[in-house]
């Protein structure tokens, strides 16, 4: 059995559908999950029911490092996580010191 478990904070989606606006209370109070958590270092991902599917633009980053995708690809990563938002029903987050968001680029 491991020594330590990881545990990740899961923040659910609070829905205002007249202004279709999604958003999570972290560290930095309540925040878009659009503009915000699409491109913070702690979303690690998107709650699917009872599956956790990763961040895209985590994944398309470090492809970018790797220099195996192109600028093109972080546009559709972040189409992607719009998408994931759309039908999911929270963010799981690794901020477990509540310093709020950190851009990822």
């Amino acid at each position: 059995m491991p020594e330590y478990l990881l545990i990740m904070k899961t923040l659910p989606f609070q829905r205002d559908e007249k202004k279709s606006r999604v958003t999570v209370t972290c560290a930095d109070g309540d925040i878009s999950v659009y503009s915000y958590c699409a491109y913070c270092m702690h979303c690690k991902g998107i709650w699917m029911g009872k599956r956790l599917v990763p961040s895209p633009q985590i994944q398309m980053l470090s492809e970018l490092k790797k220099g195996t995708a192109g600028d093109d690809s972080l546009m559709n990563a972040a189409m992607m996580f719009n998408t994931l938002i759309r039908d999911g029903s929270s963010l799981d987050c690794d901020d477990d010191e509540n310093q709020g968001f950190r851009g990822l680029y």
